[in-house]
Order: structure tokens, then C-alpha cells, then sequence
């Protein structure tokens, strides 16, 4: 017989039927009832044991965290809560399970210490949704994708480039640390490292996937990205996941309908697929909301916000108009912005951009037509001069969700960007042929996706939406 998930036990009617299943013990109470998880949904499945049949040294080892594998029958609950139990008819315990030690007892834990139990955290409802939801997600954008005549590559993880112009890189080397070989003035000679020159970990899979846009019209990346920048914050990690979808043909108006369309679905796939997960992490999030100051609370719930986003339309602003708006508001009036908005050209940040949303036009925005100083350089120049066809997407609670442009396909522009930046052609060479052969407008966007993972589950802290993080001073697990 085939052991059964928990998830599909719980949506059969009772018959009487005999059925096997494997799963973790949360709680076993008064040597009879045993509530076992499999991982497979939230609920757990209890199950009924006649201690009078048992071995009493096999009760002793059923302990909360231990491994069973159960047979019995499905009946109907005599219990609230669910609708059908296991009457246990034999029990295996799987492995070992020592009670006295095992970190992830059934009471509250605080997710700095299941963050150092990060290999277990799981074993909790609230972690075991959230990685549901991520997996989830995942899965919705792989088939958005796919859908939409989208081919996925894998851009390299070591590269040679910047793609931001960010120079927060991780170094790739397998010289000898102690004594590298140098060149002449003292500079390490990279010549004679593994790669002939020196590599790094990449910050972007952007430029290559715009290799394969030029080719094969629409491609996608979703993969492992990494910046070596010193921040502890909560928003920050140095190892994390980026959806690029790039485009052939298409122009700022079209990538801003791409990556709408593209939020709108996943969003709501989610939505249909994992309701119980996230009314889950609603309640977990209302109940941490009661503790805070009425100020700092919340006006939607977690699922309102999803569906602010799935509901709504995207507001399309400029820029230059978003900073009209921002000087002119009561907040930066009454100087309750922390970075106050006083000249055209100020970098917005997350206080901005959730006023623009949550306050102003109430519902998810899209900036545009970025200033060129504050924005990278491969995105194509305005006729302005000062800006270029950039686009941000901004949600509630959260700020920034999208980045994006139209690229510059104009080969003299962009020597000329790249030179102001003292970016080296040689490196990029490339890069530079795409506007040599049969270039042509493309567009593309970036996705963070442990952000979005955030967002969805209303999470706090990005270190809580990635199964191990990687931070400063923390390569744990």
C-alpha cells in the first residue's frame, strides 16, 4: 500500500479504509493521541492510538519531532477540527529522536532562533508556509513564462562583467591566497588564474540574457544572483534569486505591460492555489500587528494587499511628475519624510514610493523616465538628454518590486555612456557587437525574488524567505 499525503487525507471522506502515512509528530497527548505533519499542508492529522495494544517502550519513543510510519484506518473524527482521524493499527518510529534536545518543541519561538535552526524551521506552520508559497511561486513563473513563448536560459554565475557598475563583487580565484603571483608594479598577474583574467560572481544574468533576446525574441532568466555588499540589513542578502525576462522588438510601453500582466498572474496564481497558507500568515501577521503602534499598523491585510495588486491597474507616472507630487505632499511639507524631497533629481526612497502608492493614486504605480545619473548604463538615452527609459514598478508595503528599461540599442550612445562610466569596451566587447548586427529596440526587466517572496507572505525580514541565507558574517548550514 501506498502511503497517502496528510493534504489528501484530510479531503477523504471517511470509509472505514485502510491507509498508511509517514510524517513528523508535533504533539502526542495523554499516550493516545498523536497529531503528525508530512509537510503537505498546515493541518496536522490525528491520529488515535490504543496504548493497551502498544509496546510501552515504542510509546516512549514517540516524541515530538520523531519520524513514524503509521497504518490504521480512516474514520470519521470524533473530534472538531477535522473530519476524519487515523485509528493507528501499527506503528514504526523511523530513526532516532532524542526529546531532551530537539530545538522545535510545540510552543513560540522567536525567528531569530529558528534562523539558527534554520535546517529544522520548517518543521513550523509558519515556515513551512512560507517556503509552500515559495515554491509556489516559482512555479507560477516558470509557467507565466512558458505560456507566453518565453525561452528560460542560464545565464553563467562567474563572470568577467558588472553588469550594475556596482564594483560589489565577489571575487573568483583559485590562486594562492598567501602568495598570488604579481605582476611587475605589485598587481596580482590574473593571467595565471584558473580563467586567464580576473572573475567574479554575478550581480546581473541581464547582458547575456539580451544575447539570447537578439537571437531568439523572447528569454527569461531565474537564478542564483550575489552582491558582496556589507549590509545587515533586513532587506539585504548576499546570495539571492532574479527573474530577467529581455525582449526583442519591444519598447518601454510593452515591457511596462509585460511585467504588469507578469505581477498580476503569479500573484493570483498563488491566490488560487495556496488560500489556506496565506489566510495562515494573515492571521499571523494581524496578531503581530496588535503589538505595534497604531501608527505603524497596517491599513490592509495580506491578502487585501495581494489583491490590490491583482485588482487594480497600474498607475504610469513620470518621474519628473512623481517628484512634483512628493515636494507638493503634507508629509514633505511638514518635513515627516526622513529624506525630504526639495530638487528634481533626488534618488526616491522606499517612504516615497509607498506615499505614491498607498496614499496618492491607491493603487500600485509605475514610474518612469528616471533621471540618466541615477540609473545604469545600458538603458537607452531620452531625446532629453537628462533621461532615460527606465521603469520602476511599486507596490504597497514594500516600495520598489520591479526595475526595468528599455535598453540603449544605439551603438554610439552607448560607447559614449560607457566611457563617461570608464567602462571598458574590451571587456563588453560582446555587448557592443549586439548594436553592431542587427540591433534593435529590446527591453527587459528584473525581479528580486525573495522580495516578492516578502510580499506575498508578509515576512519581514528577507532572511525568513530563503531556505539558508547568506549574510555578512553567516554562512551557516
Amino acid at each position: 500500500m501506498t502511503a497517502k499525503t496528510i493534504a489528501a487525507l484530510l479531503k477523504t471522506e471517511a470509509k472505514s479504509q485502510d491507509i498508511e502515512i509517514k510524517g513528523w509528530v508535533r504533539t502526542f497527548r495523554a499516550n493516545r493521541f498523536i497529531a503528525l505533519n508530512d509537510g503537505s499542508t498546515l493541518q496536522n492529522i490525528q491520529c488515535v492510538v490504543d496504548f493497551e495494544t502498544m509496546d510501552e517502550s515504542l510509546l516512549k519513543r514517540i516524541t515530538t519531532g520523531a519520524a513514524l510510519h503509521i497504518k490504521g484506518q480512516l474514520i470519521e473524527s470524533q473530534g472538531k477540527g477535522q473530519s476524519v482521524e487515523v485509528q493507528v493499527t501499527d506503528i514504526k518510529v523511523l530513526g532516532d529522536s532524542d526529546p531532551e534536545t530537539y530545538p522545535i518543541q510545540p510552543k513560540k519561538h522567536s525567528f531569530e532562533f529558528l534562523r539558527e535552526n534554520a535546517h529544522l524551521r520548517t518543521r513550523t506552520n509558519t515556515f513551512s508556509a512560507v517556503m509552500r508559497l515559495r515554491s509556489t511561486l516559482s512555479f507560477a513563473i516558470h509557467k507565466y513564462f512558458n505560456e507566453n513563448g518565453f525561452y528560460y536560459m542560464h545565464t553563467p554565475i562567474i563572470t568577467g562583467s558588472d553588469a550594475e557598475g556596482a564594483g560589489e563583487m565577489f571575487r573568483v580565484s583559485n590562486l594562492d591566497a598567501k602568495n598570488p603571483p604579481l605582476n611587475e608594479d605589485g598587481s596580482v598577474n590574473y593571467k595565471e588564474d584558473f580563467f586567464g583574467k580576473e572573475t567574479n560572481l554575478t550581480v546581473s544574468g541581464q547582458l547575456e540574457a539580451e544575447t539570447y533576446a537578439m537571437s531568439l525574441g523572447k528569454v527569461y532568466t531565474f537564478g542564483p544572483t550575489f552582491r558582496a555588499e556589507n549590509s545587515n540589513t533586513s532587506r539585504h542578502l548576499a546570495e539571492f534569486w532574479m527573474i530577467e525576462p529581455e525582449v526583442a522588438f519591444m519598447d518601454l510601453a510593452g515591457n511596462m505591460d509585460l511585467a504588469e500582466d507578469f505581477m498580476k498572474y503569479v500573484l493570483k496564481y498563488t491566490l488560487d492555489t495556496n488560500r489556506e497558507d496565506l489566510e495562515f500568515l494573515e492571521q499571523r501577521l494581524k496578531d503581530e500587528e496588535k503589538t505595534k503602534p497604531q501608527a505603524e499598523r497596517s491599513e490592509m491585510s495580506l491578502i487585501e494587499k495581494i489583491n490590490f495588486v491583482v485588482d487594480n491597474n497600474f498607475k504610469r507616472v513620470s518621474y519628473t511628475e512623481a517628484i512634483e507630487i512628493l515636494r507638493d505632499s503634507k508629509p514633505n511639507k511638514k518635513k515627516q519624510f526622513k529624506y525630504l524631497i526639495d530638487q528634481w533629481g533626488a534618488d526616491l526612497q522606499s517612504e516615497h514610493e509607498r506615499f505614491l502608492v498607498e496614499k496618492h493614486f491607491k493603487c500600485p504605480v509605475i514610474l518612469f523616465d528616471y533621471p540618466a545619473n541615477i540609473k545604469a548604463f545600458y538603458m537607452r538615452l531620452n531625446e532629453d538628454g537628462k533621461t532615460v527609459r527606465a521603469m520602476d514598478i511599486l507596490f504597497p508595503g514594500i516600495g520598489e518590486m520591479v526595475g526595468g528599461s528599455q535598453r540603449e540599442e544605439r551603438l554610439d550612445v552607448l560607447k559614449e555612456k560607457m566611457k563617461a562610466l570608464d567602462i571598458d569596451e574590451k571587456e563588453l566587447w560582446w555587448y557592443l557587437d549586439l548594436r553592431k548586427y542587427g540591433t534593435a529596440v529590446h527591453s527587459g526587466f528584473g525581479l528580486g525574488f525573495e522580495r516578492l517572496v516578502m510580499f506575498t507572505t508578509g515576512m519581514g525580514n528577507i532572511r525568513d524567505v530563503i531556505p539558508y541565507p547568506r549574510t555578512p558574517q553567516n554562512a551557516e548550514f
